[in-house]
């Protein structure tokens, strides 16, 4: 396929029915775009809209997110999973403010060495909001060019992905580069979809190899399938007289890394005494909370929440640094982690604390 009439199909496409109303394409430079394609990695638009909007009106610029603190940071993303994007995208502001002197690299090297940011995302910021010719292959893309060229296996497989890499150099034309790229991730989003793809309206249905041969849903070809393990936690909802809730800073990599959470007793021990042992505060079951499943790319967590009520809830248990007594309508913007935010929402629901014996 000529690589010409290619990127000139999609273009026309793009210009009657791409999208150009997303708040980041709005006085779009190199950080709203970085901030929204971060924010765009495994999560929808309709979802990133209203996070990308809070976040710039916090941190209108790279300056005032590097010198922001992690907690901030977090609770700005509280909600949208992966936290790590958010970790990353903060240790990447620090690096343009201290190496860059605040101003978004405009080299693709440059752009590429920053913290949490790939090839496909690089290429993303600097066509979009600069108009440089950088070929890029997120998932919607990825999508498109499998279908299209009937490239089969799974595209993160390494000899998959470069033969899609190889496509994406060939087909990205070196003009209207930041139309032809939206149009691409706007085609995947909304025309070549993964379940149900709009063949009929498609501006490449006469180009597609699959779309020819009838086999669209066999491209690309699924992740191989694999059973999650499913890990226990019980996670320890400790109240004090106040109604305020004891929570922890979890460690800054792992799960949730960064953010706030319950503390957790391990599956051997009885609460109430590792309570006693690792807070220096007596406190008792008072109701098992309904056990809810959380999901991980990788893992199932079974979280069992245990009510507690602290009889002696001392500033000792605080002594740590990494822990505080958090109360329900505080807004002190920590950074929570999804499950934590649920289910301190779900105590109201339950009577007021009381002595345990």
């Amino acid at each position: 396929m000529h690589a010409r009439k290619f990127s000139q199909a999609i273009l026309e496409w793009f210009d009657q029915f791409g999208r150009n109303d997303l708040p980041w394409q709005r006085d779009a430079d190199p950080y709203r775009i970085w901030v929204s394609e971060i924010m765009l990695q495994q999560t929808q638009v309709a979802t990133v809209i209203p996070y990308f909007e809070r976040f710039i009106a916090s941190f209108p610029d790279v300056v005032q997110l590097a010198n922001a603190s992690q907690d901030a940071v977090l609770h700005h993303w509280s909600g949208l999973g992966y936290y790590a994007r958010a970790r990353n995208l903060h240790k990447a502001a620090a690096v343009i403010r201290d190496s860059h002197a605040g101003r978004f690299p405009e080299d693709i090297d440059q752009v590429e060495s920053l913290p949490g940011i790939g090839r496909s995302t690089a290429g993303a910021i600097l066509s979009l909001a600069l108009g440089q010719s950088h070929p890029i292959l997120d998932g919607n893309v990825k999508r498109v060019l499998a279908r299209c060229f009937e490239i089969e296996g799974w595209p993160s497989k390494s000899a998959v992905a470069r033969e899609l890499w190889h496509l994406a150099e060939t087909y990205t034309p070196e003009r209207r580069v930041a139309a032809y790229n939206q149009a691409m991730m706007d085609l995947g989003a909304t025309v070549c979809r993964r379940g149900q793809p709009g063949c009929a309206v498609c501006p490449l249905k006469r180009q597609c190899m699959a779309n020819a041969s009838g086999h669209q849903r066999a491209f690309p070809s699924p992740r191989p399938k694999r059973t999650l393990p499913v890990k226990q936690a019980k996670m320890l909802v400790v109240q004090n007289g106040e109604g305020a809730v004891l929570l922890e800073r979890r460690p800054p990599v792992g799960i949730w890394g960064g953010l706030w959470s319950f503390p957790e007793c391990p599956a051997s021990r009885e609460p109430s005494a590792w309570c006693r042992e690792h807070f220096v505060i007596k406190a008792g079951v008072l109701q098992e909370m309904p056990l809810r499943r959380h999901t991980f790319t990788h893992f199932h967590l079974d979280i069992t929440p245990l009510r507690m009520y602290a009889n002696n809830p001392s500033n000792a248990v605080l002594d740590a640094g990494d822990r505080i007594w958090y109360k329900t309508q505080d807004s002190s913007g920590l950074g929570l982690a999804a499950p934590v935010s649920r289910i301190i929402n779900e105590l109201e629901k339950y009577s007021t604390v009381g002595s345990v014996g």
